[in-house]
């Protein structure tokens, strides 16, 4: 399934270029009183949802795809990881631009391991990109991103699919400078989802997924994730032996070489395979 979250909060079921609004599927989640859950209630219970949009969806009001506002289709992200220079070229073109790494050693993922994104800079692709700092170079960075679904730890690589609920293209916006990665990727913003998430059942090989992305219909990156340093299960494996994740966690992948910078009035598109694409405009923050 594709599912999406758009205009005022609607459940979606996107089935080439119209939407079904099944919304009344949410009615499966249960009501939550003070303490709040720390996971996604949505991604918590999928498999129960799924099975009330299979029931309601017949039914439901079709709408097109097109002139629909698309917000984060995962809502309440604990977490957000982030898998560093896990394609061989990119880490071969930050080391040799000195606007990229700024004078600081670019490690391999194999030593510098994960790092994390605040959860405050997730946004649905309608909702576009906020530049800060426009007087620094802001790059784009297209990554295959996972969807946990099924709570966690020190999970080893022959379960790590299990543990994965759905996938989602994503944009891991960064601003250049010597600042460490989680406070330069964190801005408000700088973590873009695309339309909907491709439940796990449906995307069967996320380890051969084709992607690529342009600026201005300019060519810039183009990647497939067998190149990954680090393959699904061995990130699903890493993360997990240091901290539990939970239903609603978003874990990026990694980015391939091409990486640039965007500046206001830019639109960036970016396609992934089995997934679909995603525009997101870019602005200056105010």
């Amino acid at each position: 399934m594709k599912i999406c979250r758009f205009d005022d909060n609607r459940l979606g079921l996107v089935e080439g270029d119209v939407v079904r609004d099944v919304s009344a599927a949410l009615d499966v989640l249960p009501t939550y009183r003070y303490p709040l859950p720390s996971v996604d209630p949505l991604i918590a219970h999928l498999p129960q949802v799924m099975e009330r949009i299979r029931s309601v969806a017949a039914s439901a009001e079709s709408l097109p795809l097109a002139g629909r506002r698309f917000l984060s289709p995962v809502a309440n992200p604990g977490k957000v990881i982030a898998a560093p220079v896990n394609y061989r070229k990119h880490l071969e073109e930050a080391r040799a631009d000195a606007s990229i790494h700024f004078d600081s050693q670019v490690a391999e993922i194999q030593r510098i391991g994960l790092f994390l994104k605040a959860n405050s800079s997730v946004v649905g692709t309608s909702h576009g990109v906020e530049i800060e700092h426009p007087e620094r170079r802001n790059d784009h960075e297209a990554e295959l991103v996972l969807v946990i679904g099924k709570r966690g730890r020190n999970i080893s690589r022959e379960r790590a699919y299990e543990h994965i609920a759905a996938y989602c293209g994503g944009l891991d916006m960064t601003v250049r400078g010597p600042e460490e990665r989680s406070m330069r990727k964190s801005i408000d913003t700088y973590t873009v989802l695309s339309p909907w998430i491709v439940t796990a059942d449906e995307l069967r090989n996320p380890q051969e997924l084709d992607f690529w992305l342009t600026v201005n219909d300019e060519p810039r990156q183009r990647a497939n994730t067998r190149d990954l340093v680090f393959d699904i299960p061995t990130l699903i494996e890493l993360a997990s032996s240091y901290y539990t994740l939970e239903p609603g966690d978003l874990f990026f992948t990694g980015t391939p070489d091409g990486v640039g910078r965007v500046v206001s009035g830019d639109l960036i598109r970016a396609e992934f395979e089995g997934i679909g694409r995603m525009e997101v405009s870019v602005r200056n923050a105010l």
